[in-house]
């Protein structure tokens, strides 16, 4: 068996050399409209989609139906006695590109409190696990386990009008929305919690009965649950996570098979976990500089250290932003008005002032500046929500919001299955070389 494994890596180093040095001399080419190196690099940059929920902008971050995170912390309806958007309230401009009023956020949330029975068998396949299993893991399996509710499902096997479509996508995506807290709640409670389960309160707006359920009766951790919850939700359709949910459902998956691919994707680390790893990197930080608070000039010389060893520094730079993300900014902003003298919380943003100069100073980093993740896991620690392993799960609760109401969206407008053009290296060198041609179906 190691024979083959070891022809393969042989292989493998030889194609890689040769792709560099193509890229190298050829990578600003065009093959049709995009050139060699976006079609080897994760297709950066190109515009290939439609996704009507939310659009990012290089310079100014995320907006939500033209709506930029601080304009919807003002417009968006809050809680009683709360200054944090409701995530209904999102969802709502999502789904209808207008923004709600109280009445509108009230009706959505009791619509999502009738809708949030989980049915048994859902969290006996969790138990099913071992309790070691990752988070993510167990979130995927109950979101599979909970398929056997799918609506689309059904009436598509007894035969359905297409236009009818975007209907049963719909009331899918409302029941997922409308249990992931429960599911979510249950495996943490079940993984960090011995078993003590809490039942939801259907007095509570949804992220604050999602804080309930994990045990957190602190007004201000429901506040942060609101604000995580709403500026978590989307950002356009190109990310792992938005991608891979639009792309099994144009296969005419329901929603919950798109939203579990979806979470697959959210689960690898260079997407959702990477905020898992941030929280990660500080601890090990200070454990190592034996400080709870280390100065900027400690904080400089580690994140040399780190870079030095070929590893990069979580929670810095992102694949469109050129800023740094507002959605950090909304969650220092809710760290100075709450808790302003938590250590942790104030080493985040030493490495804010800290880590751009060390960065810009490589040369080659086009964003140097801190995104959503590299502030989230300080706030849920300062709150008790100690294991960063379940953060992603909580990244995946709000993510519903906006994969599924643009799912609607998809099935609503027909949009086709995905199906682009792919090439192998071996064709590219013959075109290269004048002696065949690229094209597409």
């Amino acid at each position: 068996m190691a024979i083959i494994k070891d022809r393969f890596k042989v292989k493998a180093d030889s194609v890689t050399a040769e792709i560099k040095d193509i890229l190298k001399e050829h990578g600003n080419k065009k093959i049709g409209e995009v050139t060699l190196s976006q079609i080897y690099q994760g297709m950066r940059g190109m515009t290939g989609l439609v996704t009507e929920t939310s659009l990012l902008d290089a310079q100014d971050g995320i907006r939500f139906r033209g709506y930029s995170i601080p304009e919807l912390q003002k417009k968006l309806p809050k809680a009683p006695g709360g200054s944090e958007p409701l995530p209904e309230g999102l969802f709502h401009l999502m789904l209808l590109a207008e923004l709600p009023n109280e009445k509108d956020v009230q009706e959505l949330t009791a619509n999502w409190q009738r809708r949030s029975h989980v049915p048994n068998h859902v969290f006996a396949a969790i138990e099913a696990l071992p309790v070691s299993t990752h988070p993510m893991t167990q979130f995927v399996i109950a979101i599979m386990a909970l398929q056997t509710e799918s609506i689309f499902a059904r009436k598509y096997a007894e035969g359905m009008n297409k236009k009818d479509y975007w209907e049963a996508i719909f009331d899918d995506s409302m029941n997922l929305i409308a249990r992931l807290p429960r599911v979510a709640a249950y495996i943490y409670r079940r993984k960090y919690k011995e078993e003590d389960h809490i039942q939801p309160n259907g007095l509570l707006d949804w992220a604050g009965n999602f804080a309930h359920m994990l045990g957190y009766e602190d007004e201000t951790f429901k506040e942060l649950m609101r604000l995580y919850m709403t500026i978590h939700a989307d950002h356009e359709g190109g990310n792992v996570s938005a991608h891979a949910t639009h792309l099994v459902g144009s296969g005419l998956s329901d929603p919950y098979l798109c939203f579990a691919a979806g979470m697959n994707g959210l689960a690898g680390p260079l997407h959702g976990l990477a905020n898992q790893e941030v929280i990660k990197w500080i601890l090990e930080m200070r454990e190592e500089l034996k400080t709870e608070l280390p100065t900027k000039d400690e904080i400089v010389s580690y994140v040399k250290k780190t870079l030095s060893e070929g590893k990069v520094v979580p929670g810095y730079g992102h694949a469109v932003l050129r800023q740094t993300d507002p959605r950090f900014t909304a969650q220092m902003e809710f760290g100075k008005k709450h808790l302003p003298d938590d250590p942790l919380v104030k080493t985040v943003w030493n490495i804010y002032e800290a880590v751009p100069p060390v960065l810009q100073s490589l040369g080659k980093i086009k964003n140097p500046w801190p995104n959503v993740d590299a502030h989230s896991g300080a706030l849920l620690v300062h709150y008790g929500l100690v294991e960063y392993e379940f953060y992603t799960v909580l990244f995946g609760v709000s993510r519903a919001l906006g994969v599924l109401s643009s799912l609607c969206w998809d099935r609503a407008l027909g949009f086709p299955i995905e199906r682009p053009k792919s090439v192998t290296t071996e064709l590219v060198k013959l075109w290269l070389n004048g002696k065949g041609e690229i094209w597409g179906e």
